[in-house]
């Protein structure tokens, strides 16, 4: 199923896996996709580590859960959250769910949910590992999507500075976050890999466009998401799904007059 402005959405935060700093991130991406109505943050609130969520919780509205820690060096917060998720979940009120943690033990909670045909939003670092995020309808790297915005903002300052007028719809690209040699491998076949993504719509324009070989662009992204819940445009500094596709040779891109855009493979031409 899929998510609109009408759907209601509950956000589920592991406190004890995810930095403080990303709130504005979390909220904002999870109201494109819905009507929050649940707000829910887990963790050993006796922590002084966790600190740094008072003010965030406060501000926001957001309904804190105290975990205390049963094992040391165990995150107390996963168990309670689950549950908290399921009860939600069965009572039949929540359409979808944004579960937002970079920890392994929520891949079955986001399986279990889509078996019912909750839509699912994970959102975490990208240290997440692929079992959480394939389970997921689609994933957010929230430390690219912080990136972004705090350089959209230096950017509006500085020009704001020099006294020229700020264009607000303007954001700079942003390069993913550089990774070491030996975390090339876990990348492999991911949403941020752009040489996989790109393979991967040149075979499903071959698969699925019309006998001119033109595929509609919102067909196709939406079959790129099922492939690969982490793949966002804003991974490699675009806003539309037409420009990344545009920024690539390979591709045609058309807009007919009803506004409706549509692509295919420039080799496919007749």
């Amino acid at each position: 199923m899929g998510i609109d402005s009408g759907k209601k959405l509950a956000v589920l935060i592991d406190a004890e896996n995810i930095s403080s700093k990303y709130i504005k991130t979390i909220l904002d991406e999870a109201s494109n996709v819905g009507n929050i109505i649940i707000k829910r943050i887990y963790g050993n609130w006796t922590n002084n580590q966790m600190a740094a969520w008072k003010d965030v919780i406060l501000d926001n509205s957001i309904q804190p859960i105290q975990q205390y820690s049963n094992t040391i060096g165990k995150n107390s917060s996963d168990s309670s959250m689950i549950i908290d998720a399921m009860d939600l979940m069965h009572s039949g009120r929540i359409d979808g769910f944004c579960v937002v943690s970079s920890d392994s033990d929520f891949t079955r909670l986001a399986a279990r949910m889509r078996e019912d045909e909750r839509y699912v939003i994970g959102m975490g670092e990208q240290k997440t590992p692929k079992s959480f995020i394939n389970a997921c309808d689609k994933f957010l790297y929230l430390d690219l999507l912080y990136s972004e915005g705090k350089a959209a903002e230096e950017a509006a300052i500085k020009e704001e500075n020099t006294k020229k007028p700020v264009d607000v719809s303007a954001k700079p690209p942003i390069k993913p976050v550089k990774k070491a040699d030996s975390d090339s491998a876990a990348d492999a076949g991911s949403g941020k890999d752009r040489k996989i993504i790109m393979r991967t719509v040149k075979a499903l324009i071959d698969e699925n466009s019309d006998d001119d070989g033109w595929i509609f662009s919102g067909m196709l992204g939406s079959l790129l998401l099922k492939r690969f819940p982490d793949f966002d445009v804003r991974n490699f500094g675009f806003t539309k799904f037409n420009l990344f596709i545009e920024s690539d040779k390979m591709f045609e891109v058309k807009r007919n007059s009803n506004n409706v855009v549509s692509i295919r493979l420039k080799e496919s031409k007749k």
